[in-house]
């Protein structure tokens, strides 16, 4: 029997998502029956949950006769039923004077993001920051130094430099040095790793003459630099706030999913959020990983500029308050994209004629 999802069936559920969130008891229809937005007996609110429940989006616990939401109903809840919270004003001065205060204590802005954020939600938080393209050598230069060494200096087009010291063959001269570096430059650099094929090197061995033995030493150096600048950073904050949720009372539950909430798995999670998205929710079986299948992550996306890109999420109980967690979270990172913002250059008044 095809069952309708009827707009009474869909009150029911969300009252029954939020009356769960509140509580962390399954709900019954004694409970919804009484609501006024509901109007209905508790013998019609049941035969509603039982279609519910028929049709996937409610659960029945073992030894209760209420009902929780199911990943499903949770999916449902968030796509279509949820309404929008708003802070209010003594919430929005709350994360204004947290924001103020602790940012503008500490140069590493991502790493005390996580730390409010967990703080403000009470759940486990992370925030990465990642590259919006794959950095590339942007300049090579040789210099000598001391007698039989030089000074390799590599600079990214993320902005880093990375020098070192190198032995040198003895019969390289300065000249050889300035040869080196201006094939270096003009094959190498606007290249990813990636892009660091045998053709490549091979054309630059051949390019070098006599200290082509520096080339193996030179591409491995920037090879390294590149993978590593490439890597995101991930910082997490308040795993252990897990353990004061209800569904995290069992030792053995809590502590399989701890083991494995660290920064290799939160840096799987970029790629969920997809490239036009900047606010992503995962609940339950939709996570990147088995251990997560019992928790909800909501995540959002913001700019950096330099060819960086920040998100910020946090990780809790499918039972989490996904529209107060979203406001708090879209807050937040719209002033870490003003903050961020480059200040746009005053225009120049006209030269007089």
């Amino acid at each position: 029997m095809n069952m309708e999802l009827t707009e009474r069936k869909k009150k029911i559920l969300r009252a029954i998502v939020e009356e769960y969130i509140r509580t962390a008891e399954p709900v019954s229809s004694k409970t919804i029956a009484v609501l006024p937005e509901i109007a209905a007996s508790s013998a019609t609110v049941r035969n509603e949950m039982s279609d519910l429940t028929e049709m996937g989006y409610l659960e029945q616990p073992h030894t209760s006769a209420g009902r929780v939401p199911s990943p499903a109903g949770y999916r449902l809840y968030i796509d279509e039923l949820m309404q929008d919270y708003s802070l209010t004003a003594a919430e929005t001065q709350n994360l204004k004077q947290a924001m103020e205060g602790r940012l503008k204590q500490f140069d590493d802005v991502l790493a005390q993001a996580s730390k409010i954020v967990s703080k403000m939600t009470n759940l486990p938080a992370y925030s990465v920051a990642s590259h919006t393209a794959l950095p590339t050598v942007k300049k090579f230069e040789l210099i000598l130094a001391e007698e039989n060494s030089f000074i390799l200096v590599v600079m990214t087009s993320g902005g880093a430099i990375k020098n070192r010291l190198i032995r040198l063959p003895l019969d390289c001269t300065e000249q050889d040095l300035k040869m080196l570096s201006a094939v270096l430059n003009a094959a190498m650099t606007g290249l990813t790793e990636a892009e660091f094929t045998p053709e490549v090197l091979d054309r630059v061995t051949r390019s070098a003459g006599k200290v082509e033995g520096l080339v193996p030493i030179i591409v491995d150096f920037a090879v390294n630099l590149l993978q590593a600048e490439a890597k995101d950073e991930v910082f997490l904050s308040g795993e252990m706030k897990l353990l004061g949720q209800p569904e995290f009372r069992d030792p053995d539950k809590a502590q399989q999913l701890l083991t494995r909430l660290d920064e290799e798995m939160i840096s799987n999670l970029p790629a969920a959020i997809g490239p036009n998205s900047r606010m992503k929710i995962l609940v339950g079986p939709e996570n990147v990983a088995e251990e997560l299948k019992d928790t909800s992550v909501v995540m959002t996306r913001f700019d950096i500029g330099d060819g960086m890109q920040g998100m910020i999420g946090v990780v809790g109980p499918t039972r989490m308050d996904y529209a107060q967690i979203t406001a708090r979270l879209t807050y937040f990172t719209e002033s870490l994209s003003r903050m961020f913002a480059k200040p746009e250059k005053p225009e120049l008044p006209e030269a007089k004629k």
